[in-house]
């Protein structure tokens, strides 16, 4: 496996950079502003310029990139946070999980919108009052009434809900079924009776529409069950680990930008006497940052070329998840260090590249849980009589 990007893979990865460093990136002091004009505009542009859903399937209208081939791009859109939302991937994850388990009438009604970037989805599975990691503690319920689902439970960190058409909530459906077996998804217009945003969780400082919503005797059509009942849990894995490695390929992006901006410093900032990149302290943010990007961008590959290859690839993903997180965290930490003072302001893209990765060693699965499951399944090859043998997978 190389690092260099296929000759195959180059022409559109240039245009989505250019596109972002060009066009994107300039945008955001708009954007974080709240006006979404810039942002409109930006999403004509992609789809005139055939940069519009480049990972999605192309038989629903999408570029049809192979995943190895979408690690490439993707962590060039990933240099800003708003590129997955001007380049119509933010809805990827739910497309897919549509793709595989929703009716012609749900597919009618929601994946096409999704792609075409009509409407935005939201994933309800996190609630309040119990440890995340183990989802087989959620509380939120529905009863079969007749032809209706009824919904009673307590969510938050439903990123986007109060953007979107409709939330893919994961609640108990089965009450006599083993854990992994009695949970289902049900799709929720989010303009259901019933239905209650109790507001927007700022998340370390930052307003990124993670909701806290209510559901209070929410009744939908039978027909919204997505896919089987009791099948909530296949479901939600095959949902979030290419979700994962989505993170971590745009953790790369992130990391790029990161990593430009602190090594620009170094040559336009002096001290003592000469520029910062001429200080042997200096330099050693340098190297860590290298070679941990340079780790984490392999490990990243690999996976999705093990993806592609047919595999769940669950150790390299969790993997992945855990090493991409921190190595982002440490690599702008370390462009804040080199900015000094004013890598802790807005003058940069720093202040809030920092908070944002911060929680990346959270979402989708904390590092505790990831960490636990890779040495399981590597110890459980050894137990089996086999081996890990590196050069071989």
């Amino acid at each position: 496996m190389s690092f260099a990007v296929p000759d195959s893979v180059r022409p559109i990865r240039d245009a989505v950079y250019q596109f972002m460093t060009e066009r994107v990136e300039p945008a955001e002091p708009a954007l974080y502003a709240g006006d979404a004009a810039p942002l409109d505009e930006l999403r004509r542009e992609a789809k005139k310029e055939g940069l519009w859903a480049l990972g999605h399937p192309r038989e629903l209208g999408g570029g049809g990139l192979p995943f190895l081939d979408y690690v490439y791009v993707n962590e060039v859109q990933g240099r800003s946070e708003f590129g997955q939302i001007a380049l119509g991937t933010f809805t990827l994850q739910d497309s897919l999980m549509l793709h595989e388990n929703a009716s012609p009438e749900q597919r009618e009604r929601y994946l096409a919108p999704l792609v075409r970037g009509d409407i935005s989805p939201s994933f309800a599975m996190t609630e309040p009052t119990i440890s995340s990691s183990d989802p087989t503690q959620i509380r939120t319920a529905a009863v079969l009434d007749g032809d209706e689902w009824v919904i009673n439970g307590h969510k938050w960190f439903t990123t986007g809900a109060s953007l979107a058409a409709y939330t893919t909530v994961m609640c108990r459906t089965e009450q006599d079924a083993p854990p992994h077996l009695a949970f289902s998804m049900i799709l929720v217009p989010t303009d259901t009776p019933g239905y209650t945003i109790v507001r927007e969780t700022p998340v370390l400082g930052l307003d990124g529409a993670h909701c806290e919503v209510r559901y209070d005797d929410v009744r939908v059509p039978a027909s919204n069950l997505l896919g089987e009942r009791g099948r909530g849990f296949v479901i939600a894995q095959k949902r979030l680990g290419p979700g994962r490695i989505f993170h971590c390929m745009r953790w790369l992006g992130q990391a790029q930008r990161a990593f430009d901006l602190m090594c620009r410093r170094l040559h336009e900032r002096t001290a003592f006497g000469g520029p910062l990149a001429r200080k042997q302290l200096m330099r050693q943010h340098v190297f860590d940052s290298y070679t941990e990007i340079q780790a984490a961008r392999l490990l990243t590959l690999n996976a999705a070329e093990a993806i592609d290859a047919g595999s769940e690839a669950r150790v390299e993903i969790g993997a992945i998840k855990v090493v991409g997180a921190r190595m982002l965290h440490n690599v702008i930490d370390r462009a804040i260090q080199v900015y000094g003072a004013a890598g802790l302001t807005p003058d940069t893209p720093l202040d809030r590249m920092y908070r944002h990765a911060r929680a990346g060693r959270i979402y989708d699965g904390p590092d505790e849980v990831h960490i636990d499951s890779v040495g399981r399944r590597v110890l459980g090859e050894y137990a089996a009589g086999g081996n890990w043998e590196f050069g071989l997978r």
